[in-house]
């Protein structure tokens, strides 16, 4: 099964650290960086509105153990947000391109 887990970053530095270590590592096959998304969200019983970017993962369901490890290991925050959804139907030729990136 495929899917595509998503997760937020802080800034594009951090969200390109994280990208460029998935695809290294072979635990995804693209991440997509989405610049500028705006996040509310209560954190400690404080309201915060925050500017991050957002990482679109294409990746395997047998990755995401190792994935969610490799995120948390990198990753600058107390409590990332790593959610996976999988993907349903795909184009033949892409999800194999898929199987094929990954270890």
């Amino acid at each position: 099964m495929y899917q595509i887990v998503l997760t937020t970053c802080p800034n594009e530095t951090v969200a390109m650290k994280v990208a460029k270590h998935l695809v290294t590592e072979k635990l995804a096959a693209c991440v997509n960086i989405v610049p500028n998304i705006t996040s509310i969200y209560c954190w400690q019983d404080e309201i915060h509105c925050d500017n991050e970017v957002q990482l679109i993962i294409k990746t395997s369901e047998a990755q995401f153990t190792e994935l969610s490890k490799e995120i948390n290991q990198v990753h600058p925050y107390d409590v990332v947000e790593i959610i996976a959804l999988n993907i349903q139907q795909g184009d033949k030729n892409y999800l194999d391109w898929i199987s094929n990136s990954l270890k």
